[in-house]
């Protein structure tokens, strides 16, 4: 009981010191508990709009997949005679054909595209008594004719659409031009689908090419009837068709709950992997903060070790400090989790992506990990401060000797520093040598981690060097009280190195992922300029295959020497050596040399586009032991087998177009139905001399009709690629910051607890005449000189990591490094305004002090 009177009464004596520490809890256990909650909610939605859409059973063409769009642009379907044959069926109360395809684009009046930009699908169909479950017509009505369409609420509202409003449904089969009959609303959340319903032979018609045909059938169960009967009844019905595959309810929710999965998956564990970092960060201040904490009761601890206390009663104090500490931050943090899920869904709700409160989904698990991991942390990060509380002998503690570093550990602490950082250089040295990039990333990864140990471990080694000299560029200038911020920044080296570690850990990874990011725009632009000779691209935004009519707009566009198709074709290739792979395989015109010059190892590229011939890259061709004159089999997955000889074999040292395997587009037509031939994934065009800037206006001008796609010179393309690594390195560091935040509290607490620590001295130096402006200075400077050295072995450490990692980029045909100098300076210099921040309070704090009562304290 007396251990923890004793702890609670320093708990809260130090309320305003441990606050801080709090905060850092508070944030890294909100971000945990906020992606969970955000994820989970992520999942509840899905899973209620899955539920609410699937039919009792549904039966859809056994090679229909919801994973992916098909490639000629119009989905599997089954014959509509399906439809009466389960109908038949035992317990079947109704069935009914429906159409459903996500290969449109739906525009307004203006030419204005009304899908989501978040990248959820445009869903074009029939109305069917089974979107009755999931939704109800508002407004209007159904759609009675090809003049007729139906659209979701959310889609009306964001897009300020009425009844009577002109729509155009984009399809491989055409153009659809219809009136707004009706608005219907989801009874459940629509995270951002835009969907138009068709009437039904308009929608086989224009959206699948056939007017008897389906793309599914949805079965309603008689009452008393399970699924799974129901089921077992159809399949009776179809007389066990290989040709259908057939979903309960659930089954199929789950279906499209999986395509969903990888994407949920990687955004709960990127998140979860910065909160990660923001919790390594953390550690650091808490062990800085129950550090001084103890190095400032060292006299109190020697009394109560002089009337009897035990180590283990010494340690076990300090420890259920942090205990206390853990657990008010910890749920703080819940809840401020449970906040930030909310923010997050607000912003994705601004951005397209609808997400309901009414789904927020809090599992019992959440708050549970989120207390779990704070208290851990919490206690594991104060352990080494405590253990080193309960080994101070009394008589030191009473003489006010404090904790004096142990030399001998000293010395060995910088040699294990050094060993795991010449280790970790080692292993990065090992990436840079690796021939393939899974043996690199391995070795990467190895050298991450041992040189972020490793100069976590050496910091207070490196601190005393490090910030000498950065004291004579930053600190003399200041004359006596740049030498004063000085002597405070490197009076206890290992205070100084955890402080500049915390800040280190996510200025390391800007770094990293800057270098990695500036090298592969500049590999890629590298790569444009001596393998591109196309002037201009078209391809969707999205991933879209550009319609028949879009495609002959580009074709028939004035001033264009000729214009390049490029598709690729599913397909399995038994290879000379008798192993079979599964290929993409790209069918392109003969024109393609010209506007992608990819360098042969072997034979000649142009000739892979005579008749039954192809190319091969160098590394599929070692891998199976291919040479030029070889027979490949290549039997195409919507189409007949061919036997195709190599007639080239292409270099992978390149970053595009890697791999690829090349044959003429009418190579590919002589095994490939019609019906079933891709559409164009891409396609390149090539002004006639002097007429580029003609040409290029006129393809802008052929696509305006069709907004889903557009059309880019090399500059834009090039500007594309910088925009969209850009884009995606902003999230990062926006995710980072939040670690960078907890480092700067773990400054502002290390100078705050520090001021205390130098009460004393503060009170004697003002006594003898040092200015409350000079001891303010003193203190900013000391923090500046602290952020710098972070901020420099941060960016040392990142340019190292990055440096590594474009070696490995290098093999994937990224050869180029090149370091983004503006952004490590600007991060650099923006480093001494984070210290000069940071020490904003503890300076204040310090220069409000009363002298006299400052040199009297026992402080």
């Amino acid at each position: 009981m007396t251990v923890w009177k004793t702890s609670m009464r320093n708990f809260f004596a130090h309320k305003g010191r441990m606050a801080l520490s709090a905060v850092a809890v508070l944030l890294s256990v909100a971000f945990v508990c906020g992606t969970l909650v955000f994820t989970d909610t992520m999942n509840t939605t899905f899973d209620k709009l899955f539920a609410a859409t699937s039919a009792d059973v549904t039966v859809i063409p056994k090679s229909a997949r919801t994973d992916e769009t098909p490639q000629n642009g119009k989905p599997e379907s089954l014959p509509a005679s399906v439809v009466a044959r389960v109908a038949k069926a035992d317990g079947v109360k109704d069935a009914e054909g429906a159409v459903s395809s996500m290969a449109v684009t739906v525009v307004d009046s203006h030419n204005k595209n009304m899908g989501s930009e978040t990248g959820a699908p445009t869903i074009a169909g029939n109305w069917t008594n089974n979107d009755l479950r999931s939704m109800e017509i508002t407004s209007g009505h159904a759609p009675r004719g090809p003049t007729e369409v139906m659209i979701d609420a959310d889609t009306a509202e964001k897009h300020h659409l009425k009844i009577g409003d002109e729509l155009r449904t984009i399809a491989v089969t055409g153009d659809i031009r219809a009136r707004i009959s009706g608005i219907a609303a989801f009874k459940v959340t629509n995270p951002g689908a835009a969907i138009v319903y068709l009437d039904t032979a308009t929608a086989q018609q224009k959206l699948l090419g056939r007017p008897d045909v389906f793309t599914h059938v949805s079965v309603t169960a008689e009452p008393g009837v399970d699924d799974g009967t129901l089921k077992r009844n159809v399949a009776t019905a179809l007389d066990g068709s290989a040709a259908y595959k057939l979903q309960t309810q659930q089954e199929a929710a789950d279906a499209n709950k999986d395509s969903m999965g990888s994407f949920l998956d990687v955004m709960k564990y990127a998140m979860l992997g910065f909160a990660g970092i923001a919790f390594l960060v953390g550690i650091f201040l808490i062990v800085n903060t129950f550090s001084m904490l103890v190095a400032q009761r060292t006299r109190e601890i020697g009394l109560m070790r002089a009337i009897g206390s035990s180590r283990k009663q010494v340690n076990r104090s300090v420890l259920l400090e942090a205990v206390l500490l853990g657990i008010v931050g910890s749920l703080l943090g819940v809840a401020a989790g449970v906040g930030l899920a909310v923010g997050l869904m607000k912003v994705m709700g601004a951005v397209g992506m609808e997400l309901s409160t009414q789904d927020l989904t809090v599992a019992w698990t959440t708050p549970v990990i989120g207390l779990a991991l704070g208290i851990v942390v919490t206690v594991l990060a104060a352990y080494l401060p405590a253990r080193r509380a309960g080994k101070v002998s009394p008589m030191a503690a009473l003489r006010d000797s404090g904790t004096p570093a142990d030399a001998k550990s000293g010395w060995l602490r910088a040699g294990i520093g050094l060993v795991l950082t010449g280790s970790g250089a080692a292993a990065l040295w090992a990436t840079a040598q690796a021939d393939k990039a899974s043996d690199g990333s391995l070795f990467l990864g190895l050298g991450v981690v041992l040189t972020l140990i490793g100069f976590i471990v050496i910091g207070p080694l490196l601190a005393g060097v490090v910030v000498r000299a950065l004291s004579v560029v930053v600190l003399r200038l200041f004359g006596p009280v740049g030498r004063l911020a000085e002597r405070n920044a490197l009076r206890n080296p290992r205070r100084t190195g955890a402080t500049g570690a915390a800040l280190m850990i996510g200025l390391a990874l800007v770094a990293c992922l800057s270098v990695v990011g500036s090298s592969m725009v500049a590999s890629a632009t590298d790569e444009l300029d001596k393998s591109v000779g196309a002037d201009f691209i078209m391809q969707s935004s999205n991933g879209q295959l550009i319609v028949p009519q879009a495609a002959e707009a580009l074709t028939t566009a004035p001033g264009i020497e000729h214009v390049t198709n490029y598709k690729v074709l599913g397909a399995k290739l038994t290879n000379p050596d008798g192993s079979t792979t599964d290929q993409h395989v790209t069918a392109a015109d003969p024109t393609y040399p010209q506007d992608l010059r990819r360098e042969t190892v072997a034979g000649d590229l142009p000739a892979a586009y005579g008749k039954d011939a192809m190319s091969v890259g160098d590394g599929y061709a070692t891998a199976h032991g291919i040479k030029v004159g070889d027979t490949i089999t290549v039997a195409f997955k919507a189409g007949a087998t061919a036997k195709l000889k190599v007639a080239a074999i292409t270099s992978d040292d390149t970053s595009v177009d890697q791999g690829s395997m090349y044959m003429n587009t009418t190579t590919a037509q002589r095994y490939v139905p019609a019906d079933k031939m891709p559409k164009n994934l891409i396609m390149f065009a090539k002004a006639r001399d002097g007429k580029e800037k003609e040409a290029y206006a006129a393809l802008k001008s052929s696509l305006a009709p069709y907004p889903q796609y557009k059309v880019q010179n090399q500059a834009d393309f090039k500007q594309s690629l910088k925009d969209q690594i850009g884009q995606l390195l902003n999230i990062v560091y926006g995710l980072l910051a939040l670690a960078i935040i907890v480092a700067v509290l773990g400054v502002v607490n290390t100078l705050a607890l520090s001021v205390v620590e130098r009460t004393r001295e503060i009170g004697l130096m003002r006594a003898i005449g040092l200015s409350r402006r000079q001891l303010r200075r003193m203190i900013r400077l000391e923090s500046v000189v602290i952020a710098l050295f972070g901020a420099l072995l941060g960016l040392g450490l990142g340019m190292g990591w990055g440096t590594s990692a474009q070696k490995l980029l290098a093999l994937e045909g990224f050869g180029v490094l090149e370091i983004p100098w503006p952004t490590i300076i600007t991060v650099f210099v923006a480093s001494a305004f984070v210290g000069l921040f940071a020490a904003l309070v503890p300076a204040f704090r310090a220069g409000r002090m009363n002298v006299l009562n400052a040199i009297a304290t026992d402080g």
